[in-house]
């Protein structure tokens, strides 16, 4: 192995990275960017997730690793919430049938409802064209929103007519 790549069992060059899962950051190479404080290079050659490799290789993600999942509600179309899914998250989703999404703030898995009680059953999942968004469809189970609100997209912007 070549010095500064990285084995899953092996020690990442960055204290940091050492608590992010692996499938955070598979197949990612950061070189002449700034990482966790530090300059470096990263390359993670084992791959964590179980995701299907067809759907894997459709999935065009941002340089965190992480697809914006639009959730809409089924039987009435109505849009939820935005979140992020990584490869893992889309996995647990397409296998468990309960929405599982990634949390950029608090950087771990949440399955919606888990805390909450407001659950999203997935019906289905669908990637847009272009392979950068995906499409959730849910049976929601209370609030979507933090807030408690049904949906995140709650508050209107003034919009002025032409």
């Amino acid at each position: 192995m070549r010095p500064g790549w990285a084995r899953r069992t092996t020690t990442v060059p960055f204290p940091a990275a050492r608590h992010i899962p692996c499938a955070r950051i598979v197949g990612r190479v950061v070189a002449g960017k700034r990482l966790f404080g530090r300059w470096g290079r990263i390359v993670v050659v084992a791959v964590t997730t179980d995701l299907d490799p067809a759907i894997a290789a459709r999935l065009k993600r941002t340089p965190d690793g992480l697809v914006a999942a639009i959730v809409r509600e089924h039987g009435t179309g109505d849009v939820l919430m935005l979140a992020w899914m990584d490869d893992e998250a889309l996995h647990r989703t397409l296998t468990t049938g309960r929405a599982t999404y990634w949390s950029r703030s608090r950087q771990e898995y949440w399955v919606k409802g888990a805390t909450s009680g407001h659950h999203q059953f997935v019906k289905s999942v669908a990637l847009d064209c272009d392979g950068d968004a995906l499409l959730v469809t849910v049976e929601q189970t209370g609030a979507a929103c933090h807030t408690g609100e049904h949906t995140c997209f709650f508050d209107e912007l003034p919009v002025s007519s032409s």
